[in-house]
C-alpha cells in the first residue's frame, strides 16, 4: 500500500475555496466533504483538506495562523511541462488567486506558484530530471 498524504488547510470560506481549486480542475470526494470540511484531489495518494477555520483550530491548541500575514507552509506540486505549470498559474490568477513572484528556470527545473485566497502558497514545479547530486 502507498502512504497517502492529507494535507489539512485552514480556510475562511469553504465555498469560495472550493470554487477556485474547482476552477483548477481539482476534484472533491463528496463522502468527506461537507459544511465544515472538504477533500480535494491532488492525485491518487494526496489529498488536500480544507478545513473551515473554526473545525480546524479544534484540531490544536495552537493558534491558527493567517496564511495572508504569516507563512505556515508552502505546498510543491509538481506539473508533467513547463507549459502545465504556466497554464494552472494563469487559471489561478484568472480565478482569484495572487501571483506575487515571477517564474523561475534553474535549468533543470522550472518553478512558479501562487497564491490561493486564504493566502496559501502553492508552488508549481517541472522538473527534466534529476539534480545532480553530489557525495
Amino acid at each position: 500500500m502507498n502512504t497517502q498524504i492529507f494535507v489539512n488547510l485552514p480556510v475562511k470560506d469553504l465555498e469560495r475555496s472550493k470554487a477556485f481549486f474547482g476552477a483548477l480542475d481539482f476534484g472533491f470526494n463528496p463522502q468527506f466533504t461537507n459544511q465544515n470540511a472538504a477533500c480535494m484531489f491532488v492525485s491518487d495518494d494526496i489529498y488536500v483538506m480544507l478545513l473551515v477555520e473554526g473545525y480546524f483550530q479544534t484540531f490544536t491548541r495552537k493558534p491558527v495562523a493567517d496564511a495572508s500575514k504569516a507563512t505556515e507552509v508552502l505546498v510543491c506540486l509538481s506539473r508533467p511541462s513547463r507549459v502545465a505549470v504556466d497554464e494552472m498559474v494563469s487559471r489561478a490568477r484568472a480565478a482569484g488567486g495572487a501571483v506575487p513572484n515571477e517564474a523561475k528556470d534553474h535549468g533543470f527545473m522550472y518553478a512558479h506558484g501562487f497564491e490561493d485566497p486564504d493566502g496559501h502558497i502553492w508552488e508549481l514545479v517541472f522538473m527534466e530530471s534529476a539534480p545532480p547530486v553530489e557525495i
